[in-house]
């Protein structure tokens, strides 16, 4: 369990989604002194060489230096844009953060970004991704990396403004499963400052799962006062879940996220993608 929210990591390609994702975050080092490190991967000029094809030296030496060159600009561009975000959102820059204040610093690493997320990721107190563009098909091997292979929680930002508070109003999904354990005990830092709580469940839990009021009297003996709301288990339930956190005016919603094996036992029946989907506000998932 997280006692404090102090590094975030933010990982960014050149995609125009960084300034947004950047934005939550800062609402979130603002709140715990936190350092944002914003982590750009560089794609290695080899992945520019077709797979299984016999290219010519010369031809493949242009490829390479083509490569390095778009590259440059590309980190250059978002180095850029860091300044002047970190300069709008009062972050610091700093590569030697004391977690006394909000700070940001700029990292470049080559290679994949899914790598990178599974294995920085690690030393993280939270991840912050953008929310998967179904359309142009970008960002769900991230939102999946993230998830599943560093076991951090993960927050998914949607594709619109930063709302001026992150976690003051928290719905949780509660199922009773370990994903949805998981996820609630890396948030405490979030849920024990909290103004308002809100326990969303079908209440069928299933006879050897954690039950709501199971949750609600932890939270209390954590000093934290929450509402337990009671949800339909009719249609894509995930779409329930969402209403009832709309209905609740939440800023944030923390929830189990299963591995595509278990779809069919997934959050209240396998709904999850249909959060990841429909999003309106910050999601914290954890596996």
């Amino acid at each position: 369990m997280m006692t404090g929210i102090k590094k975030i990591v933010v990982p960014v390609r050149g995609d125009g989604k960084g300034d947004n994702v950047l934005r939550h975050a800062a609402v979130l080092a603002h709140r715990f002194d936190a350092h944002i490190d914003v982590t750009h991967v560089r794609a290695g000029a080899e992945d520019m060489i077709p797979f299984g094809v016999a290219v010519p030296e010369i031809l493949k030496r242009q490829i390479l230096e083509s490569a390095h060159s778009q590259a440059d600009v590309q980190e250059q561009k978002l180095k850029d844009e860091l300044h002047a975000l970190a300069s709008e959102l009062i972050l610091m820059e700093t590569d030697a953060p004391d977690g006394s204040a909000a700070t940001v610093c700029f990292t470049e690493e080559s290679g994949r970004q899914v790598d990178m997320i599974s294995n920085l990721g690690r030393l993280a107190d939270l991840i912050v991704v953008p929310q998967p563009d179904q359309k142009a098909r970008l960002g769900a091997n991230t939102l999946r990396a993230a998830i599943f292979n560093s076991g951090r929680p993960v927050m998914m930002c949607p594709d619109k403004p930063a709302p001026a508070t992150i976690g003051c109003r928290i719905a949780i999904g509660w199922n009773g499963s370990i994903e949805a354990s998981r996820a609630m005990r890396m948030s405490m830092p979030l849920i024990r400052t909290a103004d308002n709580v809100f326990i969303l469940t079908t209440g069928e839990n299933g006879v050897q799962r954690a039950d709501a009021p199971d949750l609600q009297r932890l939270l209390n003996m954590h000093s934290v006062a929450s509402e337990i709301v009671q949800i339909e288990n009719r249609g894509v339930v995930g779409e329930r879940l969402l209403e009832a956190a709309g209905s609740g005016d939440a800023d944030l919603l923390v929830m189990g996220a299963y591995h595509e094996g278990y779809t069919r036992q997934g959050l209240f029946g396998g709904n999850a993608q249909s959060v990841v989907d429909k999003a309106q506000i910050p999601v914290i998932m954890a596996h």
